[in-house]
């Protein structure tokens, strides 16, 4: 018997007004697996990682299915999945991070919420990503860029959570800095076996981190399937265009 999806995506239309900004998308997440979207600037990408972790912006609708974790998120606010269900990484670690609490406290936060457990587990949280406890009595404007990131891995992946939804989590980041980040980011998927839907523009992080990928244009899916062999042999000239871009050398 197989098992249910960690996200089962089906004919997904998301809209504001009349204006559809993702149209006909369909994706299955399984346990564990690693997924990556690409695709030019204005795809729907991260629209798209948006409406799996249940956080539509505002003026958006969405039509079709998009279950988590066996819950339908489709016509609800998405929050009965946030927290174990699915958990989010965004691009910039401000929107996660409250400037005015310390970072022990924030980390705390979602394990009383979720587990019933005190901050005993911040330093382990901290540990986890390569930051010493020290930081706990911090707050976000006292610590650099990479360091704000992984605190807010940290906090995504508290809770244990199937699902990790990451839109350009090192866009933002020098590179020495995002290759610590993503080294960190795999060792503790491999850890919790939770799922990855990455959103990246950066086909090098793509087939550092992802198993499979789907590329997106103009909102429609134009190819998915495994990275080594999308990127070794792209069929669309869009997947073509960003692989010449990127001028990799993936081996076949």
């Amino acid at each position: 018997m197989m098992s249910t999806p960690v996200a089962d995506v089906r004919d997904v239309r998301i809209a504001a007004g009349d204006t559809t900004l993702v149209d006909g998308l369909t994706l299955t997440v399984g346990a564990g697996e690693r997924w990556g979207i690409v695709g030019p600037s204005g795809a729907g990408k991260s629209l798209t990682a948006a409406a799996v972790a249940g956080l539509l912006p505002p003026g958006t609708t969405a039509t079709g299915s998009i279950r988590v974790d066996g819950t339908e998120l489709v016509g609800t606010s998405g929050t009965a999945v946030r927290g174990r269900g699915v958990a989010l990484v965004a691009q910039d670690s401000a929107v996660a991070l409250h400037p005015l609490l310390t970072i022990g406290r924030q980390l705390a936060l979602p394990l009383r919420r979720h587990q019933g457990l005190d901050r005993s587990p911040v330093d382990e949280l901290l540990a986890a990503v390569d930051l010493p406890p020290e930081l706990a009595r911090a707050r976000p404007a006292q610590l650099s860029g990479g360091q704000r990131q992984r605190v807010a891995l940290a906090g995504a992946l508290a809770c244990r959570p199937r699902l990790l939804v990451a839109d350009e989590p090192t866009a933002a980041l020098d590179p020495p800095v995002a290759r610590a980040l993503l080294d960190r980011l795999d060792r503790s998927l491999t850890a919790t076996g939770t799922a990855l839907l990455l959103v990246t523009h950066d086909l090098g992080v793509l087939a550092a981190v992802c198993e499979r990928v789907v590329v997106l244009a103009g909102g429609r899916v134009v190819e998915s399937g495994p990275v080594p062999e999308v990127l070794a042999a792209p069929q669309h000239e869009v997947t073509r265009a960003l692989v010449d871009a990127a001028q990799l050398s993936v081996p076949t």
